[in-house]
């Protein structure tokens, strides 16, 4: 598509744009509502199930569109996206209870990972890396408004409106996109002589799912040790084995394995696994702290999160501009990546809406470049004609990276919260319960579950039904609550700390060769001198690259 007039790449680029940010936006707006969405329906139990089924059909729809729409082209996969993702929004909305709920965000996470993946792809069919740049911030900057947008919306929508509105609210605009994209995207033929590895999407699969649900289930629905976290990390070694047998024999490999003998494709994937481990398993807990400790509704915890997309926002636009005007990335990556190590130390020691929302604006400026750079240089790595694969690989990096840092994180605030509450119990500091009447009692065994302290209506009825000489106990009983979860969720952040920190580490071994001016292969499209050491020949996607 890089024949294509500028005035016809505007026009497909504004329509891209229009569904990313559709997909986006009902993303971003669930973040902050989730919680007294869940404190409804009930299931705290099952609260990282909800982001983490979406997170895993998203990973398991973008790598096996990666491959097909290199054959079949763009256009189907993301006009069917966003209609799995309406589909999934709409039902999700008329959810009853907490398992509904997740299996209708399953349905919205295939939308999102056929969108996200064919989108990031197409700006690649029309544009070369060195112009990508520009793009890829702007696309950060798509992400940064609807996520500023977003949370603050979900606030007020669970705070004014029905929570059902929260998945309903921008169905229209997914309407217009689906129009926008029917009528301005090209269509190309179909690759007839490729013929699709069956055998290895199964597998990769078979690998991708028990692995993710081990991570899920771990340390909260059974322990590390159980059978049955053992026996699902044993299925996914197994069918890891087969994965990478088939693929060695396939034709045209649903996942080449040859990307991966390129050091920068390597590398940067396996950077952005940590970012986003690092990234989501830490933001996604901080409406735990801004509404669960601080005790803030949910549209203030929303403007606590506005900063940090705003931060996002800013910088991705200005590394887009630097990449294309440069042609080089590695330096602002690591400068994103150093920035985002400090706002997750600041998260760690937050006790205020005001070191909160601090934390919130450091990590949002490095965000905007770390995220920013690393899909762009497996891009610039790799043949335009692995270059679905290749963009898919890097989203399937990157959403397991999320998928289990949510996870992870997850089983760490469970057992932190369970760790402190056992505390109080040993020490004799838990509020005495044996000198109230048994109706009193009964209703304080709710504060058994931190689930209570997420839905404040509900914390303000139960205090407004005790007599008054029951509200000191009241007020003991939630801050031994806020202590517990406060305390573990200092626990998630510092392990996302640590997360950036390797990510950072790693970052230092990214090769750096110059974004190319064109939609040739690397070697035909090399470069001599262009990185200031001299001749130098950007890799092939399937030769050694460092």
């Amino acid at each position: 598509m890089e024949h294509l007039s500028h005035k016809r790449k505007m026009t497909i680029m504004f329509a891209i744009i229009v569904s990313m940010f559709f997909a986006a936006i009902n993303q971003t707006i669930v973040g902050t509502a989730l919680p007294r969405i869940i404190a409804t329906l009930g299931g705290i139990d099952y609260y990282t199930w909800v982001i983490t089924i979406f997170m895993l059909t998203s990973t398991i729809a973008t790598v096996l569109v990666g491959k097909l729409s290199d054959i079949y082209g763009r256009k189907p996969f993301i006009l069917s996206g966003i209609v799995f993702f309406m589909i999934g929004a709409f039902l999700s909305g008329l959810s009853k209870d907490i398992f509904q709920l997740i299996a209708f965000r399953g349905v919205q996470g295939i939308g999102a990972g056929i969108i996200m993946a064919t989108a990031f792809t197409a700006i690649g069919d029309l544009f070369s890396p060195r112009e990508r740049g520009r793009w890829s911030g702007i696309m950060g900057a798509v992400f940064g408004l609807s996520s500023v947008v977003g949370p603050t919306l979900g606030g007020y929508v669970v705070d004014h409106l029905a929570w059902h509105w929260v998945f309903w609210l921008f169905l229209p605009l997914g309407i217009i996109a689906f129009v926008m994209i029917w009528l301005l995207f090209p269509s190309v033929e179909r690759k007839e002589a490729v013929s699709i590895d069956y055998l290895g999407s199964l597998f990769l699969t078979l690998t991708i799912v028990p692995m993710l649900i081990a991570f899920s289930w771990a340390g909260t629905n059974y322990a590390w040790g159980s059978p049955q976290i053992i026996g699902l990390f044993a299925f996914t070694a197994v069918s890891l084995a087969l994965f990478l047998f088939v693929e060695t024999r396939a034709k045209s490999p649903v996942l080449p394995l040859s990307l991966f003998r390129n050091s920068i494709v390597t590398v940067s994937n396996t950077v952005g696994f940590m970012i986003n481990a690092g990234m989501m398993g830490a933001i996604m807990y901080m409406p735990f702290l801004t509404q669960g400790v601080l005790g803030v509704s949910p549209t203030v915890s929303g403007y606590v999160t506005m900063p940090l997309m705003v931060g996002m926002m800013i910088t991705s636009t200005l590394t887009g501009q630097l990449m294309t005007r440069t042609g080089k990335y590695k330096n602002y990556a690591l400068i994103g990546i150093a920035v985002m190590v400090l706002g997750t130390v600041l998260m760690h020691f937050t006790h205020s809406i005001a070191l909160a929302v601090t934390s919130m604006i450091v990590f949002g400026f490095g965000l905007g470049p770390g995220m920013s750079v690393f899909s762009l240089t497996v891009q610039n790595a790799v043949d335009p004609k692995d270059l679905g694969v290749a963009t898919a690989s890097s989203q399937l990096f990157r959403n397991m990276g999320g998928t289990i840092g949510i996870a992870v994180m997850g089983t760490i605030m469970a057992a932190g919260i369970r760790s402190r509450l056992a505390e109080y119990a040993a020490s004799g500091q838990a509020p005495d319960l044996s000198k109230v009447d048994p109706q009193t009692a009964e209703t304080f065994k709710e504060f058994l579950n931190p689930q209570i302290l997420l839905d404040q209506p509900k914390l303000a009825a139960i205090q407004a039904g005790l007599p008054a000489e029951q509200h000191r106990l009241f007020d003991q009983m939630v801050g031994m609550l806020r202590d517990a979860l406060s305390h573990s969720l200092a626990q998630v952040f510092l392990t996302g700390t640590f997360v950036m920190i390797a990510a950072l580490a790693l970052a230092f071994f990214l090769k750096e060769i110059p974004l190319r001016t064109s939609n040739r292969s690397p070697k035909a499209d090399a470069e001599p001198g262009a990185d200031g050491e001299g001749s130098h020949k950007e890799p092939a996607a399937g030769g050694a690259a460092g």
